[in-house]
């Protein structure tokens, strides 16, 4: 299996929007009876990813 990582800059708003998505999805499973597995783990994984300030310069 493949180790690649993955880095994703998210301003607040965007998180919270990725937030909402994944809960809405699970919602969604849940009211399909279908399993909920992967959502949780991705969304365990948003929440608890720490934030970092970058600073964007524009040319």
């Amino acid at each position: 299996m493949n180790n690649q990582h993955y880095y994703f800059y998210l301003t607040d708003n965007e998180r919270l929007l990725l937030i909402q998505s994944l809960v809405r999805l699970r919602n969604n499973l849940i009211e399909q009876n279908k399993y909920t597995d992967v959502v949780d783990d991705v969304l365990c994984i948003v929440t608890s990813a720490r934030k970092k300030r970058v600073i964007v310069k524009y040319v």
